[in-house]
């Protein structure tokens, strides 16, 4: 059997697919390195891994687990509760929903959930 092939990334990658500008994107995938052989030596070509290396070449990531920077922690959407008796959210969440300081909610206990309704600037909690 042959070698695994060895697929190209990043500016290699860009710059080899203008190269091929000529061939139809499953060509261009093999000869980028995107693809495998079978136990029968078929080449089975990895169009989606091909696709994947494309677009994180060009700056855009579209799987965020892959995305860490080392910084920070990483959102969980699970939290728990301190020894002081407090939940704490976090910053990352309330970026994501656009909340600001002094922004104010409505609890409303529920049998083993909690809900927040964010009131509006102008409403009042019954």
């Amino acid at each position: 059997m042959a070698e695994k092939p060895n697929p190209l990334t990043g500016k290699a990658l860009l710059q080899k697919v203008k190269d091929l500008a000529n061939l139809t994107k499953r060509e261009t995938a093999k000869e980028c390195g995107y693809y495998t052989l079978t136990k029968d030596n078929q080449v089975r070509v990895n169009l989606s891994g091909f696709y994947d290396a494309l677009l994180e070449a060009k700056g855009i990531n579209l799987d965020p687990e892959s995305s860490k920077d080392g910084r920070g922690r990483e959102p969980t959407y699970r939290v728990s509760v301190h020894k002081n008796g407090q939940i704490v959210i976090g910053a990352t969440y309330t970026q994501e929903m656009g909340l600001k300081s002094g922004d104010e909610f409505e609890i409303k206990l529920g049998y083993k959930h909690i809900h927040l309704k964010q009131l509006d600037d102008d409403s009042d909690a019954e």
